[in-house]
């Protein structure tokens, strides 16, 4: 029986106005913090009480998450909840979502430059993420996000 070798994240961003990428992260490998691992992956496996599954993402104008963060630095007002798929024989778990501009999660031009993956729409314990160029956002634009989970 082969064992799980390992866990890689991916995750692209990309900035829209008018229906034009304006913005692109390119493809950035993601970092899984020391909670996410415990509380999304250990316990839920364990269907142990307190575990928790990825609802959210959310948008950042700080720092990388360290291994041991359990939030998000400088988060935006507002996350966006992602849809979950899968292809059959798949390893892969890929997240998508939109920060739509009519839902107001930027109440001012920002830079952001990090992102992360929540259970909740607020609070909760990261589960992974990283950083990426700064790229400005402006209450006009809209933002998609994918982020895949990679099993091997």
């Amino acid at each position: 029986m082969e064992l799980m070798k390992s866990l890689r994240g991916f995750f692209h961003v990309q900035i829209e106005e008018n229906g034009e990428v304006v913005g692109d992260s390119g493809i950035i490998e993601n970092q899984v913090t020391n909670d996410g691992f415990l509380h999304y992956l250990v316990e839920l496996l364990g269907a142990i009480a307190g575990s928790s599954q990825i609802g959210y993402v959310a948008l950042g104008t700080g720092t990388a998450p360290g291994a041991a963060d359990t939030s998000l630095q400088g988060e935006v007002e507002v996350r966006a909840a992602v849809t979950a798929a899968t292809s059959s024989n798949s390893k892969t778990l890929r997240f998508t979502a939109t920060f739509a501009s009519e839902n107001s999660f930027v109440s001012d031009t920002v830079n952001i430059a990090n992102l992360g993956l929540f259970a909740l729409p607020e609070g909760g314990v990261l589960f992974a993420g990283n950083t990426f160029a700064s790229s400005s956002c402006a209450v006009n634009q809209a933002v998609q996000v994918t982020y895949d989970l990679v099993f091997s």
